[in-house]
């Protein structure tokens, strides 16, 4: 195997235990081997060629709580097609899954994001960039703990407070940290933050 070929493998290492470990916090049942595979491991079982091969690094997982089945896709090509959307789908298809995650390299093009908001009202569908998940940035010791809250959760805050929801701090739906737990418009997100003098200090954000 080449010098690059390595690189490239120990770049896709990072970036596949980060994205086990975003759907292992979203609830999703993710073992701990399956987020703690060696190096060597991974580079037997998706370069044992000589070169990267992504396709059997997509994989399906189900949710602890039954909200279905999540399919994560990693796009062999560099630039995203839209016959590779169409591949995307039809995996998601063939497991009965309505989320799905692509993983990408270096462009999406036009056509294949269209695809994505054409497939928004039958699909919830994400994309990520693989460089953007090459570390978890909410392993970061500087982010404090983030939760979204559930439907009741969100509603009792509302109702003990006396809130609108125009009246709670703000997280856009873009903010990497909201990206990272898969966030909805409209949904809450609890934030904990060590106070020296209370101990931890609690925040709240809707995100939109």
């Amino acid at each position: 195997m080449s010098q690059e070929s390595d690189r490239e493998l120990a770049r896709l290492w990072r970036v596949s235990r980060t994205v086990h470990e975003m759907v292992r916090d979203r609830g999703y049942l993710v073992a701990e081997y399956e987020v703690d595979v060696p190096f060597e491991q991974f580079k037997n079982d998706f370069g044992a060629t000589g070169s990267v091969d992504r396709g059997p690094m997509s994989f399906s997982v189900k949710h602890g709580e039954d909200e279905g089945t999540l399919y994560v896709y990693f796009c062999a090509e560099k630039n995203v097609s839209k016959a590779a959307m169409k591949t995307f789908i039809t995996s998601m298809d063939k497991i009965g899954a309505k989320r799905g995650i692509i993983i990408w390299s270096e462009k999406m093009s036009p056509a294949a994001k269209k695809t994505l908001q054409e497939l928004a009202s039958e699909y919830h569908l994400e994309d990520f960039q693989e460089s953007d998940l090459l570390v978890n940035i909410t392993r970061h010791f500087l982010v404090p703990k983030h939760q979204i809250m559930r439907k009741e959760e969100k509603d009792q805050l509302i109702k003990r407070y006396r809130l609108k929801e125009t009246q709670l701090p703000r997280i856009m739906i873009t903010d990497p940290v909201a990206r990272y737990y898969g966030m909805k418009r409209g949904q809450v997100m609890r934030i904990e933050r060590a106070s020296e003098t209370a101990g931890r200090y609690i925040t709240y954000r809707i995100c939109m």
